[in-house]
């Protein structure tokens, strides 16, 4: 009997086997409708709880909590189409009925297509910290996100941060306890100690701390306090230390 075929990146498996052919499913969304919330019992063809993966890249995540919990559905997203090519096609190959793939951004999502209290998680693992100064306005983590991942989340949702970058981690612990109940998960995820994505991997392989954290919506805050909030807290202009770069080019080049 042949073996399955199993595919590893920087030395891990991918989670899932390749299945015959005849067992793939189809998990691209190719076109958004248009803005307003999404029908999520329409796009799975049942009721489930949802999880949304922001910034997927190449779908390992998302890959693997489908996987390991196939009682809910999972909704990943990137900004980038050719890293949501690689994505769909792993969930085809996998047969993967739990997960959909769009190309959008996490603020886009939240905002144009998530309805209020709909969501059990969202996690967002190494959005991308921009070094250029002219790039800034471009970071993901906000005030204005921040809110609207809080009004998506349903009560004792969970929110999942991580990052390799310090600099966006001190921001991310500055503004994101004013929407959260937050905490630093100190250790290296149970379900994936090698890491849950591909740039997490490879920042420990390099030797670099990785930053992980969780948390669920502040139950006290208003929808005044929550306005207040995003004109009152500091945007991300932090200073992001070009030399974390390489990683970036590292991931570029073994794409």
């Amino acid at each position: 009997m042949p073996s399955t075929p199993i595919e590893t990146e920087f030395g891990v498996p991918i989670p899932g086997e390749i299945l015959p052919e005849d067992r793939w499913t189809k998990t691209a969304i190719k076109k958004l409708p248009p803005p307003g919330p999404l029908d999520f019992t329409a796009i799975f063809g049942r009721t489930a709880p949802i999880v949304l993966d922001i910034g997927c890249g190449n779908g390992r995540s998302t890959l693997s909590s489908a996987l390991a919990r196939p009682q809910y559905d999972h909704l990943a997203t990137d900004i980038l189409p050719v890293v949501i090519r690689y994505a769909t096609r792993r969930g085809n190959q996998r047969g993967l009925s739990n997960v959909r793939f769009a190309v959008i951004g996490g603020r886009e999502l939240l905002r144009d297509f998530i309805a209020s209290g709909s969501v059990a998680e969202i996690h967002v693992y190494h959005p991308q910290p921009y070094y250029e100064r002219r790039e800034h306005r471009y970071r993901l983590i906000t005030p204005e996100f921040l809110s609207l991942a809080h009004r998506a989340l349903i009560p004792n949702g969970l929110f999942v941060l991580q990052t390799d970058n310090p600099a966006y981690w001190r921001y991310m612990k500055e503004v994101v306890p004013a929407f959260f109940e937050f905490a630093d998960h100190r250790d290296k995820w149970p379900d994936a100690p090698l890491g849950r994505t591909r740039r997490e991997i490879l920042a420990l392989k390099e030797g670099l701390p990785v930053f992980r954290g969780t948390g669920s919506p502040r139950s006290d805050l208003t929808d005044a306090d929550m306005t207040r909030l995003v004109a009152e807290l500091p945007l991300p202009k932090f200073n992001a230390d070009r030399r974390l770069a390489r990683l970036d080019q590292m991931e570029r080049e073994l794409m």
